[in-house]
């Protein structure tokens, strides 16, 4: 028969107790090597460090979004490890119902993406629930596994964030960068990210306009490529409150889609106008009745003085001409081979 099991921290057949590991508050002490050959060391941790800063970002969004909008915050859930995820929030309800949500998941920053027409992406940023929060219309969206870039990098890994050079000449701009740094930067000693630094966030101003990229550091020779996602940023408005409040930024070169959609559809009405009126111009300039000549008035030009001649008036009979031979009538071909033929 087997021997029977022992459970665990019980003494063995042999009296012999059971290992236990040795904690010790020396970090010295645990690193060298114990002399008691039963002991077990325990390796120190990575980091003694303390998690101090915890930002947590809660990204959801309205309802009526598309498949892109899914992907584009599935990604960004990915690369942000202090991100949480809620359900998506019903279109009627009012925005400062967000600020209850973020304080419930317990979470001070917010990511809220709304849709609009099923065709218009609008992206809210804030600091729940004192503010400020910036507005944002989203284009140009291509998530991660639609780029199909060739970087990689390490999952909960710590980003860099790299600003233009002009989000420090602006102060609405300064705000940006330093909602940007507090909702994009991955808190140091966070119990879901990696101690590792593999990629970077980049946010550059053109066109009036905020361009997101994300880049791999690679080890060798420190160049970047790309991994995605990619995303521009039109900033509409910034509040001084959370999803409200007293405006502190308005931008003066924002057009809403309804605006440009209007513009273009005038523009191609403009043009269709323009070809009828061209046809109809056409068709009355055909139907107009011609006025019929009755003078030519270059008949003048051909109309020349002749030279008169006398009139001769034949009074006495011809000549006969004596050379003239006499012209024998000739019979037809058929009547000559019958006069042959007798």
């Amino acid at each position: 028969m087997s021997a029977p099991k022992r459970k665990r921290g019980q003494n063995g057949p042999a009296g012999k107790k059971a290992k236990q590991a040795k904690h010790d508050g020396n970090r010295d002490d645990q690193a060298e090597t114990p002399t008691d050959p039963e002991e077990i060391a325990v390796p120190a941790p990575v980091s003694m460090g303390k998690w101090t800063n915890k930002e947590r970002v809660l990204i959801f969004s309205s309802r009526g979004v598309n498949f892109r909008t899914r992907h584009l915050m599935n990604d960004l859930r990915t690369m942000m490890p202090h991100s949480k995820a809620d359900t998506k929030m019903d279109r009627k309800d009012k925005l400062f119902v967000i600020n209850e949500v973020c304080e419930i998941k317990n979470c001070n920053k917010c990511l809220y993406f709304e849709a609009k027409k099923k065709q218009d992406l609008y992206m809210w940023i804030s600091n729940s629930p004192h503010g400020p929060s910036a507005k944002f219309l989203v284009q140009n969206i291509h998530t991660l596994a639609e780029l199909k870039m060739t970087g990689n990098c390490l999952k909960g890994s710590r980003p860099l964030l790299s600003f233009d050079p002009k989000f420090d000449e602006e102060p609405h701009l300064a705000l940006l960068k330093e909602l940007f740094t507090q909702t994009f930067a991955t808190p140091h000693y966070h119990p879901k990210s990696q101690p590792f630094v593999d990629h970077v966030f980049t946010f550059s101003l053109a066109d009036n306009r905020i361009w997101f990229r994300n880049y791999q550091i690679i080890e060798e020779d420190g160049a970047l490529v790309e991994i995605g996602p990619r995303f521009v940023l039109n900033l509409i408005k910034i509040f001084q409150g959370s999803f409200g409040g007293p405006t502190l930024y308005e931008n003066p070169y924002f057009q809403s889609p309804n605006m440009h959609r209007r513009e273009l559809r005038q523009a191609s009405t403009a043009k269709l106008r323009e070809r009828q009126m061209l046809k109809e111009l056409q068709k009355a300039k055909r139907g107009q009745r011609t006025d019929v000549v009755t003078k030519d008035v270059t008949a003048d030009v051909f109309d020349t003085p002749g030279v008169e001649k006398p009139v001769h008036i034949q009074t006495e009979e011809p000549e006969f001409d004596q050379n003239r031979k006499m012209k024998k009538p000739k019979p037809f071909k058929r009547r000559r081979m019958q006069m042959k033929k007798r």
